[in-house]
């Protein structure tokens, strides 16, 4: 005998009356949103100041300074598999009032952290939050506004991602030029407060009491898979040598428990991630194009943090305001994509989205220490423009690909993919460039010290500050650091670019021409995948 759990279309379901009251819903999720996207933002200008000595940051090395950025995010996309299926059953609402609570109080330990490891540790504890948080809040969207309004409320919702990215940087340049790095972390605070007293006041409580229960060997086993995984690739940038068993054996060990984490997935009565949503192109397309955005945006903004701060010589603020063009395109041109998606379909839209983006990244393996500002503004807004064009539709894909009930699911995959992407993206376009670099300083390291050049070596933050504390002898070495990360950043701009074409050739065959010409098929996949014999 066999169970086919059904599971209705969105045409299937009924559609609840539009609440009264959803666009001041939508400005409360968007404060939410702004929380967990700050966090990011506001902390790549800090990571300079991070890796300055203790006594101004916490003498981080380059791979803590990954890995501060790669613990928020695997934490948080691994939690989400849960999380998703927590705001279905236990309440959308709640679910993000409790993300917020956790969110600040990780903030305040995060601002006083006594070591680079402690803050790695606080940083993880921020993901939990964000995993709670994130994705309550498209579900919230997707049932309180009509199917009508959905596209124009993503749109909203993926612009104020961008206001996100803009708020960031500049805020935190201005917290570093006046207070100590644990500023960028309190500032959260007084947001959490807000978000959490408007949550409780003006958001409707929503779930979906027929969800099942919870898989917390699916979970554990996709925490192991990715964080081996990162482990082994930010290894192997460290160590420049990726024979070594501990690069290799981590990679391969992730990767193999990543494989396990599928067939129990597709076994389980209860998956944590729902396998046979991927049998449906537009779903999967949709999903992988984010992922390789991501990649690409949040391993570039790791490298861009340095060019701007340590080669250019501008302070965080000035970085900040550099970065604005980014951020600005993203706000502004995200809603206009969403209607462009609407009416000449997601697959143009998002081709030329990524199209852009790989532009974007070419034209950074062009740039030098010399290079205009006038042509950086131009490279940073093209670049935002293309990330526009890609996230709200796709993510539009991704939601109208799921019945209204499982809006909470669809919202937490549609996020894991993106911060598994960007915790990829930092990994693998960091180690990319960390083992180019040392490799163009070898020659120009080899007269030092063996401890001096240990440290150099690390990074070029590292480098300059060695050259710093050697006088007038150090200025060929800081020389041979600007142009060693120059080259090493054209080469990961240029794999970021591969990254993107990638990501607009899915686009090209996979997503939908128009909306009408996909309608959702997933109840058919899940009938197909998950035949469990009882």
């Amino acid at each position: 005998m066999t169970t086919q759990p059904r599971l209705r279309t969105a045409e299937q379901v009924p559609v609840p009356v539009p609440d009264a009251r959803r666009w001041w819903v939508l400005g409360v999720l968007l404060v939410s949103l702004l929380l967990v996207v700050l966090d990011t933002s506001i902390l790549s200008v800090a990571l300079k100041t991070l890796a300055q000595p203790e006594s101004v940051g916490l003498g981080a090395s380059q791979s803590e300074l990954q890995w501060l950025v790669d613990s928020y995010t695997l934490v948080f996309a691994a939690l989400l598999f849960t999380t998703g299926v927590l705001a279905d059953r236990w309440g959308r609402k709640r679910t993000l009032v409790a993300g917020l609570v956790v969110f600040g109080a990780c903030s305040l330990w995060s601002a006083y952290a006594g070591s680079a490891d402690e803050l790695i540790v606080a940083r993880a504890g921020l993901g939990v939050g964000g995993a709670l948080a994130m994705p309550a809040t498209l579900a919230i969207i997707m049932n309180v506004f009509p199917p009508a309004e959905h596209a124009k409320a993503v749109g909203i919702w993926a612009g104020a991602a961008g206001l996100a990215v803009a708020i960031g940087p500049i805020a935190g340049g201005a917290l570093l030029e006046h207070f100590w790095w644990g500023s960028v972390f309190l500032i959260n605070i007084p947001i959490v407060a807000v978000g959490t007293v408007a949550a409780l006041v003006v958001v409707p409580e929503s779930r979906d009491p027929g969800r099942g229960g919870f898989d917390p060997a699916g979970v554990a086993l996709s925490v192991v898979g990715l964080t081996l995984l990162v482990y082994g690739v930010i290894k192997g940038g460290e160590s420049d040598d990726w024979a070594q068993a501990q690069v290799w054996g981590p990679v391969f060990g992730g990767l193999t428990v990543l494989a396990v984490f599928v067939a129990w997935e597709r076994r389980t009565r209860r998956p944590a991630l729902d396998i046979a949503l991927f049998r449906v192109p537009r779903f999967s397309a949709a999903v992988s194009v984010i992922g390789l955005v991501f990649f690409a945006l949040l391993g570039a903004t790791f490298f861009l943090v340095f060019y701007l701060q340590s080669v250019r010589g501008w302070t965080p603020l000035e970085a900040g305001y550099c970065l604005l063009p980014l951020a600005v395109a993203q706000l502004a041109f995200s809603p206009p994509a969403s209607l462009a998606a609407e009416r000449i379909g997601i697959r143009p839209v998002c081709v030329t989205g990524m199209l852009l983006t790989t532009l974007a990244f070419l034209t950074v393996a062009t740039i030098d220490e010399h290079t205009e500002l006038w042509l950086l503004e131009s490279v940073f807004f093209v670049l935002g423009v293309g990330i526009a064009c890609v996230m709200p539709p796709a993510t539009t894909a991704v939601m109208s690909a799921l019945p209204r009930e499982r809006a909470g699911t669809g919202s937490a995959v549609n996020t894991t993919f993106r911060q598994v992407g960007g915790a990829l993206g930092v990994a693998v376009l960091g180690s990319v460039l960390s083992t180019v670099y040392r490799s163009e300083m070898a020659d120009r390291l080899a007269d030092l010290p063996a401890a001096v050049r240990d440290k150099a070596e690390e990074s070029v933050e590292s480098t300059l500050t060695v050259a710093d504390s050697l006088g007038p002898r150090g200025s060929g070495l800081a020389a041979g650091a600007v142009d060693s990360f120059v080259s090493a950043m054209h080469v990961t701009a240029l794999v970021a670019a591969g990254a993107t074409l990638l990501g607009a050739l899915v686009s090209l065959l996979f997503l939908p021409p128009r909306r009408s010409a996909d309608r959702p098929t997933i109840q058919e996949a899940v009938r197909t995948d998950h035949t469990t014999e009882v």
